[in-house]
């Protein structure tokens, strides 16, 4: 039986952490040993993640070591990289010479949302990538996705080659009225097509929660991680395939792996749990970044918006009357010296269009400047 948790190469531990393609490799090589020795094969990367760097990171640390029967790799088309027909084949072909296989066991048209999927069946991507299957260049076709799931229903029913969807699931989201959690899995099922996950944790968040959040899970389950309630509330669901964690250091490895290698669906009970702490977790979290840093790319001010909004949620998580200052602070002083500070945007409103959780970058950076940047 195929074991439902992913190794996400996106957050990758670095040499330089102000460097996105500066990724450990002699680390990550480790991390890959233990993934695969515990039984674990699915392996998810995308042309721009850790600096355009992931594939051939994947290259190195996998492809080069194992043999092709031992991992099954997944990777993207990402709307804003192509322009033209021919463009689709210099990014594929190209994606095949980094990552150095023949073929991808999934291939993805990468986050589709309203405005990149008009732009994908201009460029006929979903017949393209039908091709790509009967050439035996890509096993699975699918995409994933990051809008409502009125669009979902739209796609699927237009589509029903797709033979899967990668999803933004996760327990903080599954009401939410921007990612639709809930009601995107429901369209999925609707269509009888299989979920991989994507941000299962939130991009951390979900790792670390309020005091009163994690003592519901630690009176429940002291051994466990909170992050691992995160990762089992998205593997329990019928019609999930895989989730995917992206994995930054080899205790979180170990953590995954130790509960996902005998995997036992949650409880109704805990479920219900689970929403609890969503609740509270909801009434804390002042910028709901995941951290994915696709917003960065481009960014004519160098603005390191995912670090600077999670400084931003610390502190407002903070008792800032009783302490007056917090290392946050200085840590946002230390990341100016190599980024532009949040007071420097301007409002060109580019990582807006880029960000999968539709938030209004632009007026978060100026409540961000406001704390942070003090004459």
């Amino acid at each position: 039986m195929t074991r439902k948790l992913g190794f996400g190469l996106m957050r990758l531990p670095l040499l330089d952490k102000n460097k996105a393609d500066s990724i450990d490799l002699e680390q990550v090589k480790e991390m890959v040993d233990v993934f695969l020795d515990k039984g674990f094969t699915y392996f998810d990367t995308a042309w721009m993640y850790c600096g355009f760097n992931s594939e051939n990171a994947t290259k190195e640390v996998l492809v080069e070591r194992y043999p092709r029967d031992r991992y099954t790799l997944a990777t993207k088309l990402n709307a804003s990289f192509f322009h033209t027909l021919e463009d689709r084949d210099k990014i594929f072909n190209e994606q095949r010479k980094k990552t150095g296989v023949e073929y991808f066991d999934y291939y993805l048209l990468h986050g589709i949302e309203a405005e990149s999927y008009t732009k994908f069946e201009k460029l006929d991507c979903f017949r393209w990538l039908q091709e790509k299957k009967e050439q035996g260049l890509v096993k699975n076709i699918g995409f994933s996705f990051h809008d409502s799931a009125e669009l979902l229903d739209e796609i699927l029913t237009k589509h029903p080659e797709m033979e899967f969807v990668q999803l933004q699931i996760n327990y903080l989201d599954w009401e939410s009225q921007w990612i639709q959690s809930r009601k995107c899995y429901e369209v999925a099922v609707k269509h009888q097509v299989p979920v991989i996950v994507m941000e299962p944790v939130k991009g951390g968040t979900l790792a670390s929660l309020p005091e009163e959040a994690e003592k519901l899970f630690k009176e429940r389950e002291p051994e466990m991680s909170i992050s691992s309630w995160a990762i089992r509330f998205a593997a329990s669901l019928d019609n999930v395939m895989m989730v995917l964690s992206g994995m930054s250091n080899m205790e979180q490895i170990i953590d995954n792996t130790s509960y996902m290698e005998d995997f036992k669906p949650l409880k109704e009970e805990e479920k219900e749990l689970v929403f609890r702490a969503a609740q509270m977790v909801n009434g804390q979290i002042a910028v709901s970044c995941t951290g994915c840093s696709y917003c960065t790319e481009g960014c004519p001010k160098h603005i390191a918006i995912p670090q600077y909004f999670s400084l931003y949620n610390e502190n407002m998580r903070e008792k800032l009357e009783e302490k007056g200052w917090t290392i946050n602070y200085s840590n946002y002083e230390v990341l100016t010296k190599d980024f532009g500070r949040a007071k420097d945007c301007i409002a060109c409103g580019q990582c807006e269009k880029a960000c999968p959780q539709h938030l209004p970058i632009v007026e978060e950076l100026k409540k961000v400047s406001a704390h942070f940047d003090r004459a």
